[in-house]
């Protein structure tokens, strides 16, 4: 930017003008300052400080410094506006921090220029000058004024720029913070989210993502955090129980295998994210339909049974043995009708509607089941067990044919004959 204002300066019509005409004009220059200063108060109402507050004192050199460059220029041919840029780009950069526009700098900028124009006509008048050195002077003066007012939003942008990075930085550490376990305290999580500029919601959920094809990485809320670009994708959404965010959760992972996380405290989201994961290799298994997110909350026996699988192998085989001695295709449907009836209650009539099939096949089914096993399906105190077993067998992964002693063929076992329905 200053090497901008250095190579501008050779075309300024003020080296051109003697400098002797600078000599009447340096008495005036706090005068001049003083005038430009109450013009600015009256016509930009937000830059009216009192003159003896830091922001008036500030104000006021700012002034003063712009008529002192602007007269040291006449009969220069490098105008010494170097150091007067620089003020600029930093009352620019001051206003982009305190959260301004550029809208009331630019218009001071422009009412100092109207001041200093009437003054120099009144100058004009007084010495006498040629209309052509007045020309020359006020032609030099929109070419200074233009060059304060691009320092002013250079400063500006570039602030902005770097508050803009400091923030995503900000944001990135929060995330990471968000989902340590052990988690932050809550007054960690406050203080960096202050920095971040986001606002610390009642709840949030996280969403763990795996990306497939090409698909774009969708425009963001602010209040979202995300990492897309990480080996495991995830996103950080506050408040996921409010109105309209089953539909913002649907959007943000169209196109792509998600899992939503447990709604849970904002010192728990490492938790959350950890149960979305969970769910999310399930929907990479297969397990779960990949056209939409999963909830975690809706699948809880999935889940429950998926991370206890060898406990749960091992369980099936001790209780459910004389069933795995069948043929699968003859005790996968017992399995899953033996599921369906006791997830509806004991409920022959119900249990068909679900499997499709006859109520009287459910009740064949159930009489072979308890030919098979006994008791077992009817004993209330391994109900619970049961049907977790059943679910995980049925809803996760069918378990491997069991290891039959030599010489025996899967078709010799007990109950070989028991029809599937």
């Amino acid at each position: 930017m200053v090497a901008h204002v250095a190579r501008a300066a050779g075309s300024v019509p003020l080296s051109r003008v003697s400098p002797d005409l600078a000599v009447p004009l340096r008495p005036y220059l706090e005068a001049a300052a003083a005038e430009i200063i109450r013009e600015i108060k009256r016509q930009v109402p937000e830059y009216a400080r009192p003159k003896d507050s830091r922001y008036g004192q500030r104000m006021r050199w700012a002034a003063e410094q712009s008529v002192s460059a602007f007269i040291d220029a006449i009969g220069r041919p490098d105008p010494p506006w170097e150091a007067v840029s620089d003020i600029f780009a930093g009352i620019g950069a001051y206003e982009a921090r305190k959260g301004r526009g550029l809208e009331g700098l630019q218009t001071s900028i422009r009412v100092g220029g109207q001041v200093a124009c009437r003054r120099f006509i009144k100058d004009a008048q007084r010495l006498d000058w040629p209309l052509e050195t007045l020309g020359q002077i006020t032609d030099s003066l929109f070419v200074f004024l233009e060059k304060v007012a691009g320092a002013a939003g250079h400063g500006y942008a570039r602030a902005e720029q770097a508050m803009a990075t400091e923030r995503e930085r900000a944001r990135h550490r929060l995330r990471d913070l968000l989902i340590m376990e052990p988690h932050a305290s809550m007054e960690a999580i406050s203080d960096l989210a202050y920095g971040a500029g986001w606002e610390v919601p009642r709840s949030l959920a996280l969403v763990a993502i795996r990306r497939t094809g090409t698909r774009p990485v969708p425009v963001l809320s602010p209040q979202i955090l995300a990492d897309w670009h990480g080996p495991d994708p995830y996103l950080i959404v506050p408040d996921p129980e409010g109105p309209g965010q089953e539909r913002l959760l649907a959007s943000l992972a169209r196109g792509h295998m998600a899992a939503i996380g447990p709604t849970v405290a904002v010192t728990r989201a490492g938790m959350s994210l950890r149960w979305a994961r969970h769910a999310l290799a399930l929907v990479e298994r297969g397990v779960f339909s990949a056209k939409e997110p999963v909830r975690c909350v809706d699948h809880i026996p999935t889940l429950a049974g998926a991370m206890c699988e060898e406990l749960i192998d091992v369980a099936l085989r001790v209780r459910l043995a004389p069933l795995l001695e069948l043929p699968p295709q003859r005790r996968e449907p017992l399995a899953r009708t033996l599921l369906v009836y006791m997830e509806n209650r004991d409920n022959a009539v119900a249990a068909a509607e679900q499997l499709l099939v006859h109520e009287q096949t459910v009740r064949y089914r159930i009489r072979r089941l308890e030919e098979i096993l006994g008791d077992l399906p009817f004993d209330s105190a391994h109900r619970t067990e049961l049907m977790l077993l059943l679910h995980s067998w049925v809803r996760i992964s069918p378990p491997e044919d069991p290891v039959l002693p030599a010489g025996t063929r899967q078709d010799d076992a007990p109950f070989a004959d028991a029809a599937a329905g």
